[in-house]
């Protein structure tokens, strides 16, 4: 055995054991006040990854319950109102049977039959024009209105509500753009003229509000580069040509961009000194559909209810956005596609798990009510052979549509709850702390902590039997 002074091994060895420990235990003490057995990546690489994968599955299985839910809703809405115009129909139907009795009834009888009867096929129209979810039409058709973009490079997207310039989509048609006015960026051209090189001056100048300063020895690109790195506080850059004056231009376009350049001093960026301004202008198009008989055009705007510029919207709230090429004037036919026909429900948490339901126009036309007689036995008859036809219409779009909550939405539900349970079962079994497991490893810590510091202490006081020596 050897007697050392300089360096104590013993105590070297016992401190890196004790530190050791103690970064277990910080470990175990951090799973045990947050549950996780992972609380970051170093903890467990292939553990985190699997979990967060699972996550990311039962986040979207939360979402399309949720949808599940929507489609729920919507698809009650609708028959709802469907079954109110069943109600009427058997209504009408009872009253088509009363003027079928040519015996007993009077003309004026008759009469009060057919004004009742026009009263509710008035109420199945206003049925079918005004049950809506949210700003959706359910009843009159344009329920299942699609709108896609056919050319990506000019217009990002079409999303149509179904009304278009006071009037019903009911048929496919292409989607005509015509930019009439295009969306512009404010600028301010500086009336003060310089040479590459040339010294501003001293002076100072106020853009949206943000003082820029200049010396006697500042250069016009010097300036120029001022400007440029403030554009995060003033939305606007600056450029320059030489021969001509600094040329401010804002970042975004439309209205809502702004240049404000004020010149307190004359000869910095103007001629003289004062306020310059400008605003920016918003794209406007006329947009064209087919109705089913007519073309119809309706005019978007951009900038409204604090959408960019590029963004259009008409009166209707049917919108479209075009991109940096689009902004272009000019007529564009087959911009993009109506299509008429079924709603879509994202009813899964992956790509591609949709659901469609159709539901048709159930006005007093489209039902084949139009023009019914009830004032003699044989128009009645009529009457009552065009009501039974629109009774089982009814009926079949209530039965599909009963259908399709029934046995895709609920089912669905259902099944997404159980595979919800199953992989929070999965990755709460990857992440999540076995507590009796923990606390059985932080107590061991916690002793071997407490002998570290012991033997630690051992280790340091082993070196002072060396002063025995020197006696």
């Amino acid at each position: 055995m050897s007697f050392r002074i300089n360096t104590n091994v013993q105590s070297m060895t016992a401190l890196r054991s004790l530190q050791v420990t103690g970064a277990q235990m910080s470990q175990s003490m951090t799973r045990l006040s947050t549950g996780l057995r992972i609380n970051s990546g170093a903890d467990d690489p292939a553990g985190l990854i699997g979990s967060e994968n699972f996550r990311a599955q039962i986040t979207g299985m939360d979402a399309a319950i949720r949808n599940n839910q929507d489609a729920i809703n919507y698809a009650k809405t609708a028959e709802g109102g469907l079954s109110e115009v069943s109600k009427l129909l058997n209504d009408a139907r009872s009253l088509a049977v009363s003027s079928s009795n040519n015996a007993t009834l009077t003309s004026e009888q008759r009469q009060a039959n057919q004004s009742q009867l026009d009263s509710i096929l008035n109420s199945i129209t206003r049925i079918s024009q005004n049950t809506s979810f949210g700003d959706r039409k359910l009843l009159n058709g344009t329920a299942g209105v699609q709108a896609a973009t056919a050319d990506s490079g000019r217009y990002t997207s079409f999303n149509f509500t179904g009304n278009f310039s006071g009037t019903t989509i009911s048929t496919n048609s292409a989607i005509t753009v015509d930019v009439t006015t295009v969306a512009e960026q404010a600028i301010v051209t500086g009336t003060q003229s310089y040479n590459s090189g040339d010294l501003v001056g001293a002076g100072s100048f106020s853009l949206n509000g943000r003082t820029f300063n200049s010396s006697s020895s500042t250069t016009v690109e010097e300036l120029v580069s001022q400007v440029n790195a403030a554009q995060n506080e003033t939305g606007v850059s600056a450029s320059f040509t030489s021969g001509s004056g600094i040329v401010f231009t804002s970042n975004s376009y439309g209205q809502r961009s702004r240049i404000d350049l004020t010149a307190t001093v004359t000869g910095l960026v103007q001629a003289g000194v004062g306020n310059t301004s400008d605003n920016g202008v918003d794209a406007v198009a006329t947009v064209t559909v087919n109705d089913g008989t007519n073309n119809v055009s309706a005019t978007f705007t951009g900038g409204v209810a604090g959408r960019d510029a590029f963004s259009l919207v008409d009166s209707d709230g049917n919108v479209f956005k075009l991109t940096a090429s689009g902004n272009a004037t000019g007529a564009y036919e087959n911009a993009g596609q109506l299509v008429v026909g079924s709603s879509s429900f994202q009813i899964g948490a992956n790509k591609g798990e949709t659901a469609t339901l159709a539901i048709g126009n159930f006005s007093s036309s489209n039902l084949g009510l139009s023009g019914l007689d009830l004032t003699s036995q044989s128009n009645a008859q009529t009457a009552l052979g065009a009501i039974d036809t629109a009774i089982s219409q009814v009926s079949k779009g209530r039965g599909e549509i009963g259908s399709f909550t029934r046995n895709n939405l609920e089912s669905n539900v259902r099944a997404l709850s159980i595979a919800k349970e199953n992989l929070s079962a999965s990755e709460s079994a990857i992440r999540d702390v076995d507590v009796a497991d923990e606390m059985t490893t932080y107590t061991k810590l916690q002793i071997l902590q407490q002998s570290g510091m012991a033997m630690l202490a051992q280790a340091n006081s082993q070196t002072q039997s060396v002063l025995s020596l020197l006696r």
